[in-house]
């Protein structure tokens, strides 16, 4: 055989030998990640004190409290209630009874109080500290069998914190099922409408979950290592952002390859073409959302520090697969992977652009007509949707809102309100200097929004003494039973020496800890409402007067101080993200004009696509607003996202002026990527759309927000205002570069 045989011979096994190890690896790499779909929950959390900044007052009042009371505690409420008529004495002592019987129940730790009955005596509850590493959904069904196994004559609803926290786990539950399913049978089916073949939407998908199953193994392991912390709209959103990314990627990449096809006379040789077309406007339009994300590392929040190296990783597989695992496949594969309508070596360029794109052919010439008036009048109508905007209500939202339809712990903490202060079961926790004990209560007795105070004892039968009008409350009520059992002659002195032997506080004492005690002031408002929020903040500023070391916290004060977080975080990231893409397009496009305008119009789309979501949730589908979180998400989303498609846009259009001069270039670089970017900004909406099957408050706004945002952006942005943009400003778009002076 001869050296040029044999340079063949080689050249061929290589070229099916690189592609096959390629393909092995990464189908080797998703069957290790594979199995972690069904574990992710497992170092996801949806305790809200987890992803507090350090600084905040509720962080450290979380910190102090293992001094004070056993730690992994979370508190469970059941109400009972009669639903017509009192609760009689033996109907009370029914549910005492039962109550105790939770005690034995796996998951409860520690001796339970005695219920309280409430004042117009329609209702009682008892607060049950659970285990917070404890399979909650497992510890309510055997909460539920025992008191239904009590056959009491009242009805019953289990709410307080434990019961949101599993409502919430619930809800999460869905995402690595029926997300996963319902985004990619969307995609699949975009897919098949767009290519017309069964092979490429097969081996796109295949892709995107093989980039998913490795992202998923790498952040589980970072998780479980806690340098990353986790919660279900985290792991939500990692999700689909993987298969959205890769998709939008595998659709540039599949476009471009064939394109080549028709060029070039094999596989090997497109493969190379569409590779050397494809690699800088995919890894630069993934770097500029890998960079978005990671300026969330900025973030006060745990919560959106994670989403910035989960998301990274995510998008970071997405682009090595789409630019490695995907041009192998087809490499293999070759035309057929286009089947039933494989494309052929054609004689040129030309012939290629009129026959694969008639459509946007014909678009082209009515853009090139009146660019400025269509730039001009799009910006217009965008600019008068971005009025509403304002409108929005991102300042937070209660907890009991956070999801969508039935919640048991929202209707119970409804029942828990109709019958004794709405803050029950869900107190203002005050960590104190001992010797400010007297002032301190005498301030928290005078306090408007606060309906009674207890501290953390030692010695009481239930962990907490009643202090200042709470105790004398109690007094009351003891010695109206004992006037009534020992009738109206009975002398005071001996009413009052029966009532002090019957106060059964009399033994405890605040538990001082380091020269500390922890105080429990119950709210007169609902814990997650405003009034109590507003409660929180004039309780910090009145103790601080009494001493400037005393913090409160408890769970007002932490979803307080998680929306104080979420709006500063908004405040600095969003500038943040903004220098960072500028300067990479700036990098990409040799370019200062093209990135200031390419930038404004991505802000135009996101602001008309925030005022058009103001409107639809304060009027349409009357949401009682917005998470702080809601806006900079879907500002990373939709500016990084955004930008994604422009890059695809101007990169093409950029590599054609530098042949034919900047306005042929506008028109061949629309032409030949409208239908790939379209379709592209389809998937990517709908993948996210998906989110809404979630039923968290939060994701169906986000979920809404990108979908829309995204198909505005597409549609309006990339396929009228810029190119008709740069068509009425000309070469000077490229300016300082040599190509600004080239017509």
């Amino acid at each position: 055989m001869s050296d040029l045989k044999k340079q063949k011979a080689t050249r061929s096994w290589l070229r099916i030998l690189i592609p096959s190890v390629l393909i092995i690896v990464w189908l080797a790499l998703a069957g290790i990640g594979g199995p972690y779909f069904g574990k992710i929950d497992e170092v996801a959390s949806t305790d809200l004190t987890t992803f507090l900044p350090e600084s905040a007052e509720a962080t450290k009042v979380n910190e102090r409290l293992a001094d004070f009371q056993e730690q992994g505690i979370i508190p469970a409420i059941v109400v009972f209630e009669k639903q017509s008529g009192t609760i009689a004495s033996d109907e009370l002592q029914q549910i005492q009874a039962s109550a105790q019987k939770l005690a034995d129940i796996e998951g409860v730790k520690s001796q339970l109080s005695p219920p309280l009955l409430s004042e117009d005596k329609e209702a009682a509850y008892a607060v049950i500290p659970l285990d917070s590493d404890s399979d909650l959904d497992a510890v309510f069904s055997s909460i539920r069998d025992t008191l239904s196994s009590s056959n009491l004559s009242v009805e019953y609803q289990l709410t307080g914190p434990a019961s949101f926290s599993n409502d919430l786990k619930k809800a999460f539950a869905g995402i690595d099922g029926i997300l996963l399913l319902v985004a990619l049978a969307v995609v699949f089916a975009i897919l098949l409408v767009v290519y017309r073949s069964p092979i490429l939407p097969i081996a796109v998908l295949m892709v995107a979950m093989c980039a998913l199953a490795v992202s998923i193994l790498i952040v589980w392991q970072l998780a479980k290592a806690d340098i990353v912390q986790l919660n279900g709209q985290v792991q939500g959103i990692l999700f689909i952002l993987v298969i959205g990314a890769t998709t939008d990627y595998s659709l540039l990449y599949i476009a471009r390859y064939r394109e080549e096809l028709q060029l070039q006379k094999t596989a090997w040789l497109a493969t190379v073409a569409s590779l050397k077309a494809s690699f800088e406007p995919i890894l630069a339009s993934g770097g500029t959302v890998i960079v978005g994300l990671l300026c969330l590392l900025f973030s006060d929040l745990s919560s959106n520090k994670a989403l910035g190296p989960v998301g990274g990783i995510g998008i970071a597989l997405a682009i090595m697969s789409a630019l490695t695992f995907l041009p192998a496949v087809l490499l293999l594969v070759g035309r057929s992977a286009f089947w039933p309508r494989r494309p052929k070596k054609s004689a040129s360029a030309t012939y290629v652009l009129a026959k694969q794109h008639p459509l946007w052919s014909r678009f082209s010439g009515w853009v090139q007509k009146r660019p400025r008036l269509l730039w001009i009048g799009s910006s217009l109508i965008l600019l008068v949707a971005a009025l509403g905007s304002t409108m929005i209500k991102a300042d937070g939202v209660p907890q009991s809102d956070l999801i969508l339809g039935y919640s048991e712990a929202r209707d119970g903490q409804k029942t828990l309100n109709d019958h004794f202060p709405a803050g029950s079961g869900s107190p203002a926790s005050i960590i104190a200097p001992e010797a400010k004990l007297t002032q301190l209560v005498t301030l928290l007795d005078r306090q408007k929004g606060v309906d009674g105070v207890s501290a953390i004892a030692s010695g009481s039968v239930s962990g907490r003494v009643p202090l200042g009008k709470s105790a004398e409350a109690i007094k009351a009520d003891i010695r109206s039973q004992v006037k009534s059992n020992m009738g109206v002659r009975t002398s005071a002195a001996v009413i009052d020496a029966v009532v002090d032997k019957a106060y059964p506080f009399n033994n405890a004492k605040p538990k001082a800890v380091k020269g500390d005690i922890l105080l429990q002031a119950t709210l007169s408002d609902l814990p997650d409402s405003d009034a109590a929020k507003d409660t929180v903040i004039s309780l910090r500023k009145a103790v601080k007067k009494i001493d400037s070391s005393i913090i409160v916290g408890g769970v007002t004060a932490v979803q307080y101080d998680v929306n104080a977080a979420s709006i500063h975080d908004r405040t600095v990231i969003l500038p943040l993200i903004l220098l960072a893409i500028t300067i990479i397009l700036m990098l990409l496009l040799r370019s200062i004009l093209a990135p200031l305008l390419l930038l404004a119009t991505t802000l135009l789309s996101f602001f008309a696509t925030l005022g058009i979501a103001a409107v639809l949730f304060n009027n349409v589908w009357q949401f009682p607003g917005a998470d702080p979180s809601v806006v900079l998400y879907g500002f990373v989303f939709l500016v990084a996202l955004g930008i994604d498609y422009n890059i695809f846009l101007m990169t093409r259009i950029r590599e054609e002026s530098l042949k034919t001069g900047t306005r042929k270039g506008v028109i061949k670089g629309l032409i030949v990527t409208g239908g790939v970017i379209t379709s592209a900004g389809v998937v990517l909406a709908a993948t996210f759309a998906a989110l809404a099957v979630i039923p968290i408050l939060f994701l169906a706004q986000l979920a809404f927000l990108v979908a829309f945002g995204v198909l505005l952006d597409t549609i309006i942005i990339r396929s009228i205002i810029v190119p008709a943009l740069i068509l009425d400003v000309g070469s000077k778009v490229w300016w300082p570069s040599k190509l600004s002076r080239k017509q």
